[in-house]
């Protein structure tokens, strides 16, 4: 009897499948999951042996930078950082230079994308008084992950604060739109609160009613138009009990970041390097966003990776930028609250693989099953180590969790097939493709 052929093989890891976790070998032909269990021979078989292989990581909220921002990060240096953390796929944001805001600049997105970046991709659209009517058209366009809204903390025409173009954005198309949710007008009326010299007043400034008030507006709107919002980044214990009673119309993120670190201690020790939008809070906000990711309320897991070089972090707050980079210690850090029994690891596959796929729409995306894309996140549960600054791969060359001992290590990124990282080793060259949607992608023969 002759055995099936296969591409790769990886055998005797403990799969993370959806229904269990059980020791088995996974094969994969063509880019696809083939079968799980089972004998065959494969062209390349990676033994797995005490290892957990995971579906791949998708991170929706990255900014590469790229084009006009490329001195802190660009579409190459940003997703070798992403699988080098174990994440097979990111959505990208449009707050670029030029923006992301018309076909022209999707296309061209995708074109600087093709041969440059390691991880599967899409772009956000942001949404401008100028396209809002057109939102319908952008967020059909190929390689598009919909339409992002800025309600503050951006400039230009991505600055979308008035609630009749926030209308008119969520009345145009029928994706999930993704959300900045802080006031812009009460940050102008609370510019006085930031103190000159100490990003500890950062949050001061920028506090829970600036975000709970803009959450409440854009649900309000999203009921009105009768539209699905994703609200990003979220800070407050408030925002997530609020949008506890709005699951059907409003799904919402949190951040490693928000989730690990506390305003006591990262201001003191990190200074700028902190400062974010939302912005690092209190222990007592940190504890609240735990209760409510036990209450199951926060739906994904995204890095909001926001890379500014070290030397524009090392002004004089508040003409510091804000931002940090997270791609690259997303998984890692969520695999470290894993180990210290904060969250299971398979509620971490929930926020980081099923979830994504579930909200917005991806095609073969987010689990290990036959005939999915045959993206794994490989880690080592058991892995004690330290985040050291020659492991990272953004441009920036920084983060604020160099010096962090952490328990569970990305050791492999498997993207369609390709290993693309094993043990710290890149693969020679990146393979990463745009991403497909169900709203936008037709199926072969339809």
């Amino acid at each position: 009897m002759t055995l099936p052929v296969f591409d790769l093989c990886l055998k005797n890891g403990s799969v993370v499948l959806p229904d269990a976790t059980v020791v088995t070998d996974v094969y994969v032909r063509d880019g696809r999951i083939a079968r799980i269990g089972g004998q065959g021979d494969a062209g390349r078989v990676i033994d797995c042996t005490g290892l957990t292989i995971l579906p791949g990581v998708i991170d929706t909220q990255v900014h590469f930078r790229e084009p006009g921002l490329t001195g802190a990060e660009d579409l190459a240096t940003g997703s070798m950082a992403a699988v080098m953390g174990g994440v097979t796929a990111v959505f990208e944001m449009p707050n670029t230079k030029p923006a992301t805001d018309c076909p022209e600049a999707v296309v061209s997105k995708l074109e600087h994308a093709r041969g440059r970046m390691w991880c599967d991709h899409a772009f956000y659209v942001g949404a401008t008084t100028d396209n809002a009517d057109r939102c319908g058209e952008l967020e059909m366009l190929p390689g598009t992950a919909g339409i992002k809204i800025f309600m503050g903390s951006s400039t230009g025409n991505l600055l979308v604060s008035d609630d009749g173009v926030l209308e008119r954005v969520l009345r145009s198309g029928r994706r999930r739109v993704a959300i900045h949710a802080e006031d812009e007008s009460r940050l102008h009326e609370r510019l006085s609160e930031r103190r000159p010299g100490d990003p500890s007043s950062h949050p001061v400034w920028r506090d829970d009613e600036t975000a709970l008030r803009a959450t409440r507006r854009i649900v309000h709107l999203a009921r009105r138009t009768g539209r699905r919002i994703h609200v990003l980044h979220i800070t407050t214990p408030a925002e997530l009990e609020f949008l506890s009673g709005h699951k059907d119309i409003a799904s919402c993120e949190v951040t490693p970041q928000h989730l690990t670190l506390a305003g006591e201690e990262a201001y003191a020790e990190l200074g700028t390097l902190a400062q974010m939008n939302p912005p690092i809070r209190g222990r007592a906000w940190r504890d609240g966003l735990w209760y409510w990711l036990g209450q199951g309320v926060p739906d994904i897991i995204g890095s909001d990776h926001a890379p500014h070089t070290l030397e524009a972090k090392q002004r004089s707050y508040p003409e510091t930028p804000s931002g940090m980079p997270g791609v690259q210690t997303l998984l890692p850090l969520m695999l470290d609250h894993v180990a210290h029994g904060r969250l299971s690891l398979r509620r971490v596959v929930d926020m980081t693989s099923a979830g994504p796929q579930r909200l917005f729409g991806l095609v073969r995306k987010g689990r290990i099953a036959v005939g999915y894309d045959a993206d794994f996140s490989v880690v080592d549960l058991a892995a004690r180590w330290t985040v050291q600054q020659e492991w990272l791969a953004s441009k920036c060359g920084w983060s604020p969790f160099v010096g962090r001992e952490l328990m569970g290590r990305p050791m492999g990124t498997i993207i369609r097939g390709n290993v693309v990282m094993w043990e710290g080793q890149l693969a020679p060259t990146a393979q990463g493709a745009p991403l497909l949607f169900e709203a936008t992608d037709r199926p072969q023969g339809a």
